[in-house]
């Protein structure tokens, strides 16, 4: 039955028509299939021609470990004149700093990198760090581990003013325009940190960065060299990489804005700035957001992570690894956390529910997943063995007359399909 409903859904997304399994097969996983076509509904009045809310998106559902939905909407191009497959490929932005948490979560088990390890041990650079708080400067209290890398709780001043001092320093240290990630962090160290490394939860790429070229540095081996052969190769995760190779870059999904009249518009180069579409997204492999990947390839990694850490027979991971990654690793911060929803906290490289009543959403205790800036998101429900991914591509602007984002609609009417426990 799986093959065949695999098959199916191939041969769907081959000639660019919704991928819908067979609604029987989502019944006899416990989701109703009727409260299902409400999220079907939803998803294709949302891509509808004209509507100016989205161009296309991407949906896959998997419970139990078996895909019992998945679906592409509208279209891959602006002219829309190419249905979107559900094959197309996305720009996942920050769903990438999942991908790197696991990484060095391979390299903890292999006792090449510890959590507590401090960053020094690696960079040695980073071993005098300084905290410029009120305009003065001082040691810091403890050094920066890769714990706080993973949380986003190192301190790097990547989100004040540009008055502060330490703001402007991190500023003159340019690293988003350094050629690998060896010259990333070497710039990074001649820097000062905005706060006491686990005294505050800061989202931001930066300390995702140095995560990876502590897995450079620990493994011997390129980032993306790593990413392949540990995690993407065993994974069988053939679209998934730094950069797409040109004989696949028309399966690139399409990235737009809203413009000020409600209109669906090509994104600019410097929204994001963005490469050409396939190339790659920094000089440098960037771990917290240069990945691209597919719905059914991110499915696979999430069902690895839903397993216990193996899929098809592959072990990537082992079962504590991934109880480590999903627990709460803010717990030293009251919530709310500024920077995270309501009722969230941390895990390492995703969001941990912590407090379902004050989140107001339909979900479990202990739901992990993230999103990424271009409009995709996944959750890994492991109470409800449940993944779910949505794949879009859109930047938001901050803007009265942008579309409502989808993630809080998405999540409500997948959960309200879930029957059997």
């Amino acid at each position: 039955m799986k093959n065949c409903i695999t098959l199916l859904a191939l041969c769907a997304a081959l000639i660019g028509a919704p991928a819908y399994a067979d609604p029987g097969l989502a019944q006899q996983h416990g989701i109703s299939s009727a409260r299902l076509d409400r999220l079907h509904a939803y998803l294709q009045d949302m891509t509808a021609s004209g509507s100016g809310r989205y161009l296309g998106v991407v949906s896959l559902i998997a419970r139990d470990g078996v895909i019992v939905d998945s679906a592409a909407y509208g279209y891959r191009d602006l002219a829309t004149t190419e249905k979107l497959k559900a094959d197309a490929i996305f720009r996942i932005y920050s769903m990438s700093k999942t991908v790197t948490a696991a990484a060095v979560l391979l390299l903890v088990e292999e006792g090449k990198i510890g959590l507590e390890d401090p960053v020094s041990r690696f960079i040695p650079a980073f071993k005098n760090m300084q905290v410029i708080e009120a305009g003065k400067s001082r040691p810091v209290a403890s050094p920066i581990t890769v714990r706080h890398l993973l949380t986003h709780t190192a301190g790097f001043a990547v989100y004040g003013e540009q008055e502060d001092p330490a703001t402007a320093l991190f500023m003159r240290a340019d690293v988003g325009s350094a050629p690998d990630l060896a010259s990333y962090v070497a710039r990074l160290a001649t820097t000062a940190l905005a706060h006491d490394p686990g005294r505050e939860f800061h989202y931001d790429g930066v300390a995702t960065q140095v995560a990876a070229r502590i897995v450079e540095i620990a493994s011997g081996v390129p980032f993306d060299r790593f990413l392949q052969t540990r995690i993407c190769a065993p994974l069988r995760m053939a679209d998934t990489g730094f950069e797409v190779p040109p004989q696949q870059r028309h399966r690139i999904a399409a990235m737009t804005i809203t413009n000020p009249a409600g209109r669906l518009v090509e994104a600019p180069r410097q929204a994001g700035e963005l490469p050409a579409p396939g190339e790659r997204m920094r000089p440098y492999f960037s771990a917290a957001g240069g990945l691209y990947s597919t719905a059914q390839d991110y499915a696979r990694f999430a069902l690895m992570l839903i397993n216990g850490g193996s899929l098809d027979g592959v072990d990537v991971l082992s079962r504590k690894s991934v109880e480590l990654m999903m627990s709460n690793h803010l717990t030293q911060l009251p919530l709310p956390i500024a920077g995270l929803n309501p009722g969230e906290s941390f895990g390492l490289g995703g969001s941990v529910v912590v407090d379902l009543a004050r989140r107001g959403r339909l979900g479990s205790t202990g739901q992990f997943g993230w999103s990424g800036a271009g409009g995709t998101w996944y959750t890994i429900d492991r109470q409800e063995r449940l993944v779910a991914i949505l794949m879009t591509q859109h930047l938001p602007e901050g803007a009265s007359h942008d579309p409502r984002k989808p993630i809080v609609d998405y999540s409500n009417l997948l959960y309200q399909s879930l029957q059997a426990p």
